[in-house]
């Protein structure tokens, strides 16, 4: 269980840094960056959402609590909005492509480390009994 808490913490960590950098290249107007608006919602208030579903993640143990899962799936539903596989049909999909790739990658490992740590979770116990 402590391997795939690390795989999803690792991944994690990842989409931390490259939601950041795409914030400061935003910020900074440095091409290529992210748009600052969606049809649906502002870019900035998404990236910030999903850093602190992962920085939240983390803390409470990616995959070792049932909040710390929750929060995992949510950071990466997040990221896969930025760096999802609709990314692969993007008009600078040449200049981004390495974000992509490296979101789809960790993205893939959290998910990954989520349905293994489920399959393998030891089944809960009523109180007062041990296993």
């Amino acid at each position: 269980m402590h391997y795939q808490n690390q795989t999803s913490t690792a991944a994690l960590s990842v989409l931390i840094i490259l939601q950041l950098v795409m914030l400061t290249a935003l910020y900074a107007g440095v091409p290529p960056h992210p748009p600052v608006a969606t049809p649906l919602f502002g870019i900035a208030p998404l990236l910030g959402a999903s850093l602190s579903a992962a920085v939240a993640a983390i803390m409470l143990g990616s995959n070792t609590s049932r909040a710390g899962r929750l929060l995992s799936l949510a950071a990466t539903v997040m990221a896969l909005i930025s760096f999802g596989p609709q990314k692969f049909f993007d008009a600078q999909f040449g200049l981004i492509w390495p974000a992509v790739i490296a979101g789809q990658i960790a993205s893939l490992a959290v998910i990954s480390s989520l349905v293994s740590g489920a399959r393998f979770a030891p089944a809960a116990q009523p109180e007062g009994q041990e296993a």
